[in-house]
């Protein structure tokens, strides 16, 4: 379901991710793209935040679009 949904709104979830994170490169996003467990590794290892952290983060994003 969650990789539906990542899938499914990969454009927006990107454009606000970049928003938020502006470190964050197209490049970097566009290889984790689909795969919800190589996005939160991407930012966990980008952002230095923990695994919840990083999970509740792409959950609010995701739940906003």
């Amino acid at each position: 379901m969650d990789d539906d949904r990542i899938t499914g709104k990969w454009t927006e979830l990107k454009g606000r991710l970049r928003e938020a994170y502006g470190e964050l490169t197209d490049d970097e996003l566009e290889r984790t793209r689909g795969e919800r467990e190589q996005l939160e590794g991407l930012l966990q290892q980008r952002l230095g935040k923990t695994k919840d952290e990083v999970r509740q983060t792409v959950d609010r994003i995701l739940d906003g679009i």
